[in-house]
Order: C-alpha cells, then sequence, then structure tokens
C-alpha cells in the first residue's frame, strides 16, 4: 500500500480571518486595506456564506427590505465595503446571476496586495500559550495540504465559531430565560433551541407544463398545513417561484452544527413537499390532483440548495452581550464599530413543524442601534475578535444583528480595529476602553463611508475642514458647507435615530435643478496647503433597498442593472496654481459612492474646484462630504494620533 503524505507549510501574517462570508470578506479587505497582512481561509469554493451561489440568500440589513427608508431624511442602508459590494454588483451583474457575486467577491479580495485568500481551507485546530493564539491549523482537502498560520490577531468570521471553538472562548447556545438578562421577550425558562436552518429554491417558467413527481421520502403537505406561509408564484418581496421560500425551515430543536447532515436532508423532504403541493395540490382536496392549483403549471425547478442556510448556533461570550434592552433602547456605545436596525426577527424553533405558528414574529426596533466593539471581543482570548451572528449577543439580540449586511458592516468594523491593535502592538480586548484607540478606528470608519451614529469627522489633517467654501448654485436645504457637516446621510426622519441622538438636514451639497449642469463646488484657504489626496462620497440613494435577489418582485423597488439615479456619473476636480485652473482628476462613468484621488505630486495650491458635468438621472449634483489630504493615503494612524 502506498501512503500519501500531505504538504504542510507554514504562513505568517497579521491578521487571520476564518470565514468568507459577508462578515469575512470585509473583515479582511479593511484590515488588508489599513496596512495588515491578512490571510482570508474559507471552508467553501466560493465567497459569500449564506449569499453565496451555495445558498442564495439576499443580504438585507438596517433598511428592513425597504421598511425604514425614506429619501433625505432616513437613509438607513449600510455604506462601506457592504456598499461598494452592492453597487459593483448593480452594474457587472445585471443578468443576477449568483455565481457572478461569487466572482465579485473573489476580484474585491485578489485586488488587495495584502490579503492572500485561501479558498476550500478550513480552520481545524489552534495552537494557545498563556490562554493567547499564537497560530491555527487549517486543512484543505483538495490538494492535501495542511498549513499552520502564525498571526498576531485572529478573527472568526466563521458564523459557527469553528476558530473560537478550537481556542477554548467561551461562548452560549439556545434561548435565555428572562431572568438572565431582564428581556421581556425571553423565555421563561432557558432552553437548548434556537432557530432552525432554510434551503431556497429557483423556478423557471416555461412555454409548457412541466409535471413534477415527488420522491417518495418528500414530506407531504395540506393547504391546512401551510396556511400561515406564503406559497404563492409571486408573493412579497421574499417569497415566489423565483427565490424560494424562505420558510422552508427545519432544525432549531436540534444541535444545527453536530446535526447539519439530518437537518439537510429533512430541508430536502420538506422542500421537495412544498413544491409537490404548488405543483400538484392537495391532497385532502377533492379536486386533487390540480395541476395548477397554484398557477404552477408551467414552472418548473431550475436550482435548489444543497448547502443549508444556517441561522443560529454558537454564540461567543464577549466584553459585552447585546441584549433585548440594547437594540430596542437604541443604546449609544463609546465603542461603537457598526449599527443596525433589523426587527427582533425570531422563528419557531420547529419551523414548518410549528403549522399554527407564523414563521416568523418581527418586533420593530424603533430606532438604528449601535453595536460596540466589546461585543466583537472575546472575554478570555485576548486577541479573539469575531463578527457575524456569533457576536456576543443574547438570543434576542442576535435576532437583530444575524442579518448579513449588518454582519457586513460588524466586519469592516473589526477589520479595522484588528489591523490598529497590531500596529500598535496591543491585544484587540483592550481597545473598547482605550479612548485614543477609539477615536481613531472610528474615525478611520468614518473615512472608509462606515457610518456611526454619534462620531462625526474630526480628522485634524483633513484639510478640506479648514477651507471656505462656495457654490455655483445651491438649494436652501442642500448648502455647500454641508459637505463638512461630518456626517454623510440624512438619519433624522422616521425610524432613523433617537431624538436625543438626531442631526437634522440632508448632509450633502445639492446645486439649483434650475440652473442646470455643471456645477460647481469650491474650497480655498488663506493660505496655499498641499494636496495629495482628494476624496469625495457621493449620494447613491441609501433610502432605498438595494441587494443582488433572485426574487423578481424585490428586485423591481430597486435601480438595478444601473447606476443609482442620485449618483453623479461625470465629474472633475481642479487646482489653481499661477491664477491658472488645472486638472487634478477627472472621471466619467462614475457609480460608486466613494471616490479617492491621489496626486502623482503632491501639488500647492489655495483653490480647488469640483464641477459636476453630469448624473445619472437627477437634474442637479449630489455630493455628501469632501475630504482633501495633503499626502496619499494618511491612514487612520496619522490622522486619528497614537498611544502616546
Amino acid at each position: 500500500m502506498t501512503t500519501i503524505e500531505t504538504t504542510s507549510s507554514l504562513l505568517n501574517c497579521d491578521v487571520c480571518v476564518a470565514g468568507g462570508g459577508p462578515a469575512g470578506v470585509p473583515a479582511a479587505i479593511a484590515a488588508a486595506r489599513n496596512g495588515a497582512k491578512v490571510i482570508l481561509c474559507q471552508d467553501r469554493p466560493v465567497l459569500g456564506g449564506n449569499a453565496s451561489s451555495e445558498i442564495r440568500m439576499h443580504i438585507v440589513g438596517a433598511d428592513g427590505s425597504g421598511k425604514r427608508g425614506s429619501a433625505l431624511a432616513t437613509e438607513t442602508r449600510e455604506g462601506g465595503i457592504i456598499e461598494e459590494i452592492r453597487l459593483e454588483n448593480a452594474i457587472h451583474n445585471p443578468q443576477r446571476s449568483a455565481s457572478m457575486m461569487d466572482f465579485i467577491l473573489f476580484d474585491m479580495c485578489q485586488r488587495e496586495p495584502n490579503l492572500t485568500l485561501m479558498l476550500n481551507t478550513c480552520v481545524t485546530a489552534a495552537q494557545v500559550e498563556s490562554g493567547v493564539i499564537r497560530s491555527v491549523t487549517a486543512e484543505r482537502q483538495s490538494t492535501e495540504d495542511i498549513f499552520q498560520i502564525h498571526a498576531k490577531v485572529f478573527i472568526d468570521c466563521t458564523g459557527d465559531g469553528r476558530l473560537g471553538l478550537e481556542a477554548g472562548a467561551e461562548f452560549r447556545e439556545g434561548r435565555e430565560s428572562k431572568a438572565e438578562f431582564g428581556e421581556s421577550m425571553a423565555q421563561d425558562a432557558h432552553d437548548d433551541k434556537r432557530l432552525g436552518s432554510s434551503l431556497l429554491f429557483q423556478a423557471r417558467k416555461h412555454d409548457k407544463p412541466m409535471p413534477f413527481t415527488a420522491p417518495s421520502w418528500a414530506k407531504r403537505f395540506t393547504e391546512r398545513e401551510l396556511h400561515l406561509r406564503n406559497h404563492a408564484a409571486a408573493g412579497d418581496t421574499d417569497c415566489g417561484f423565483d427565490y424560494g421560500y424562505w420558510w422552508i425551515e427545519w432544525g432549531g430543536c436540534f444541535d444545527t452544527i453536530k446535526d447539519n447532515e439530518m437537518i439537510r436532508d429533512k430541508l430536502l423532504a420538506i422542500l421537495m413537499g412544498a413544491w409537490d403541493h404548488v405543483k400538484n395540490g392537495d391532497p385532502t382536496d377533492p379536486n386533487y390532483p390540480n395541476p395548477d392549483s397554484h398557477g404552477a403549471s408551467h414552472w418548473a425547478l431550475d436550482w435548489f440548495g444543497f448547502v443549508p442556510g444556517k441561522r443560529e448556533s454558537r454564540r461567543f461570550k464577549g466584553l459585552h452581550t447585546i441584549t433585548e434592552l440594547d437594540v430596542m433602547a437604541g443604546s449609544a456605545f463609546s465603542d461603537a464599530i457598526a449599527y443596525g436596525g433589523w426587527p427582533i426577527d425570531t422563528h419557531p424553533p420547529e419551523g414548518t413543524d410549528a403549522i399554527d405558528e407564523r414563521p416568523a414574529v418581527q418586533h420593530e426596533v424603533p430606532y438604528l442601534f449601535d453595536i460596540p466593539l466589546s461585543a466583537c471581543v472575546s472575554c478570555n482570548v485576548p486577541n479573539l475578535m469575531f463578527a457575524g451572528r456569533n457576536i456576543s449577543a443574547t438570543h434576542l439580540g442576535f435576532a437583530a444583528t444575524r442579518v448579513m449586511a449588518t454582519c457586513a458592516v460588524m466586519g469592516q468594523g473589526v477589520g479595522v480595529a484588528a489591523a490598529y491593535a497590531v500596529q500598535q502592538n496591543q491585544q484587540p480586548n483592550t481597545l473598547p476602553q482605550n479612548t485614543v484607540a477609539m477615536r481613531a478606528i472610528q474615525q478611520e470608519l468614518l473615512r472608509e463611508d462606515a457610518y456611526l451614529i454619534d462620531p462625526l469627522n474630526d480628522d485634524p489633517r483633513d484639510l478640506a475642514r479648514s477651507a471656505k467654501l462656495s457654490a455655483s448654485s445651491e438649494q436652501p436645504e442642500g448648502k455647500a458647507e454641508n459637505v463638512l457637516s461630518g456626517q454623510t446621510r440624512a438619519t433624522h426622519g422616521p425610524k432613523g435615530v433617537a431624538p436625543q441622538r438626531m442631526r437634522s438636514g440632508v448632509h450633502r451639497w445639492m446645486s439649483d435643478p434650475a440652473k442646470g449642469l455643471p456645477a460647481s463646488l469650491e474650497l480655498s484657504w488663506e493660505h496655499a496647503v498641499n494636496i495629495g489626496e482628494v476624496q469625495l462620497i457621493f449620494d447613491t440613494g441609501l433610502h432605498r433597498v438595494l441587494t443582488l435577489s433572485m426574487s423578481g418582485g424585490y428586485t423591481n423597488l430597486m435601480q438595478w442593472g444601473q447606476p443609482q439615479e442620485e449618483t453623479v456619473a461625470a465629474y472633475k476636480i481642479e487646482v489653481e496654481r499661477d491664477g491658472v485652473w488645472q486638472t487634478f482628476a477627472e472621471v466619467e462613468g462614475n457609480y460608486l459612492r466613494r471616490r479617492c484621488h491621489t496626486a502623482e505630486e503632491v501639488v500647492s495650491s489655495s483653490r480647488l474646484r469640483l464641477t459636476v458635468l453630469a448624473t445619472h438621472g437627477l437634474d442637479h449634483a449630489r455630493l455628501c462630504e469632501i475630504r482633501v489630504y495633503p499626502e496619499p493615503a494618511p491612514g487612520f494612524l496619522q490622522s486619528a494620533g497614537t498611544e502616546a
């Protein structure tokens, strides 16, 4: 017998991220963009987690799928890296391909020089010394390789918490009792139940009847058993034959990790049974079989998942635990790195077996709420951080923070914090109570257009803050000076931020439509300044839903396959030198929200002008923020101070 030996490789980095889903990808990119050498291990062949082509759940977040949004008043769609991902998909994936979403995430990782992506690679062990993780073991079965990855900071974005488990991090499972955290919506007694998992499907309509015969092991449904579950051909924004039924859910009464294979098999039986029901009718109905009982006669299954979309498993214990009270009160945290706004969204653990319970009960949260860094750092492993559905939260706190866009913004926040910890040679568990550190981290997040409720841009290196502003035209509520408000969105409207934290205004310059385009905004200084980088934040309609979805009804609420109508399409930046305006940057075909322009050589000037030449639909120019730095890529350490 021939023995095949695996190859073992020793790898070194600053930050090791385990898990390449909607939290892990932004965490890895954010850390890499802030100078850390990053290795991202993903145990699947594609990135995206529950949003990948293997599972295909659409990414939702604080906007509540359109329930929390109002133009120029309540702009709650997440910014930063997740907005970049959404805009790239809207333009480069008009066909709404799940595989193209995989590729866009892959491409974004490939473009980061400080990021090494390792697909099909699972973290299976951790080496801990004196309570600190020194390295992890990662296995890639496809190449028979074993890797030893040494890092200073480790981030668990695996959802199930595999890295943290191996490192001995404390965690909790199940649903807490009312008494444990004083939560009014909690159970009277603690139990081990949790939210179940789901399998989605996609069906396609044909020009002829498409019969379906269910397998013998499929679950049989009656109309009575589905009376609380929408199973129409085209239902609300997240149900229908083209997207599948998220309520095909089961397994919450079992261990969603150890019993995952059994849960998958059961979900396939439920999926086939649900499709059999809509195709062939109710066996208890006297008219059965009715080949068009639900308008499904010409529809056929085109795809269905074999990887369960998992909602809940382990939740780590952090320095703070997010609870129902934090979410419902919109509590403020000095160490906030992200925000949420999704409802406390609970499901019956029995899933489709709970025929007389609604598949989801959503308790709307009144305002946007903070997610603190202290909920993303282990309470007992100093250099372990986490982002995603495994953060430190009770079952009810988790129910509002588990959705993927919220996971993405906390991933970006954790990634920035990890890079800061590396550069300052500090352990992550020291950061939340360090005011200098938190100011630096929050200021960098704001520079990256990641919205935080309370902090404003007060970067002393931002030269725009000391400039005098003027515009060729402006609207009464859209003054030129708004681009220096320190906030890049409006959140004062209905279901925005709590009144005591509210800052009114649109927080952007808006030119006068009557004056038309071009329209210009000018910055001037009393004395010449060095200009090395100019950053712009444009309006991308953050009050409106925007996410890749297989649901045609949901996509109809969006501006998909095109740039957002508010966004500036063409512009130029000029600086005045010796009385002559010289081009600093000129762009056509822009569709992004955040644009950074770096000079080949630093320019000395006392005047800078942005001229908007065209938009993608609006009759006037909009700009949320302009920043000017004396040198390229200042980074958060220089711009916000370092530890003394």
